[in-house]
């Protein structure tokens, strides 16, 4: 029995200390033990939460690049836009620009006060070639001394419209530029007309005869009166040359 008790005795008087203290000692391991776990599982989803911020902030950052890529683009796609619409409006501009000035010419116009100043005119082209426009007309001047040396008339394809038939050699006409087919548009012409001051009218006068010249258009007009228009240059107390607007191809 006292061996026994020897053998028995360690374990009754250690056996419950040294097992409180091993218990506590394994509690004290254990919750270390689930501590360090919850440690680690609290570092892990630190980790985890950060790497989704981190995420979410890239995804953001790719978004707003794309999305500042997208408005660069469409604000580049606008100004080229904007900049051929500005060249179509130029070429437009230029294009009216080169019309304008192909059918019109600067004549001496006379203006209700008597002075007869240079002014540009515009005109309607008349001449046409090929469907598709590929021959164009233009509108010249030319001024000639009288007598012209040219036969006028009337166009059998346009009618209502004088054209150049013939030209003597060697006359005004020629010298100044006139050709075979040309299209008379306009013409000086001089017109009488009785002028009468305020003192004559009130004594009861008939004035006096007054020339001016002016441009005559010959579109629609009858032969003979264009033929009267022309020939009225004569009439000019300064004895100008006549002023012709002709049309005709390139």
């Amino acid at each position: 029995m006292k061996g026994i008790l020897n053998v028995v005795l360690p374990l009754v008087v250690f056996e419950p200390v040294s097992g409180f203290l091993l218990l506590r000692s394994k509690r004290q391991i254990s919750f270390q033990h689930r501590h360090n776990t919850k440690l680690q599982l609290i570092g892990k989803s630190d980790d985890t939460n950060n790497a989704n911020v981190n995420t979410g902030a890239e995804n953001f950052l790719e978004k707003a690049r794309r999305l500042r890529e997208e408005v660069e683009e469409i604000e580049s796609q606008k100004k080229e836009e904007s900049y051929k619409k500005q060249l179509i409006q130029e070429k437009d501009e230029r294009q009216e620009r080169e019309e304008y000035l192909r059918y019109s010419a600067e004549v001496p116009i006379l203006k209700s006060d008597g002075e007869e100043v240079m002014e540009r005119v515009q005109f309607m082209p008349r001449l046409k070639k090929g469907e598709d426009g590929s021959e164009l007309s233009q509108i010249i001047t030319v001024q000639a001394p009288l007598p012209l040396g040219i036969i006028l008339g009337e166009s059998e394809e346009l009618p209502g419209l004088t054209l150049v038939d013939e030209i003597a050699e060697g006359s005004n006409g020629e010298l100044a530029g006139v050709k075979v087919g040309d299209l008379l548009r306009a013409c000086t012409a001089c017109q009488v007309s009785m002028e009468m001051p305020t003192w004559q009218l009130m004594a009861g006068g008939i004035g006096r005869p007054k020339t001016s010249r002016m441009m005559f258009s010959t579109d629609g007009k009858q032969f003979d009166e264009v033929m009267g228009a022309l020939i009225s240059n004569q009439m000019d107390p300064k004895g100008r040359p006549v002023w012709l607007v002709l049309e005709r191809f390139d």
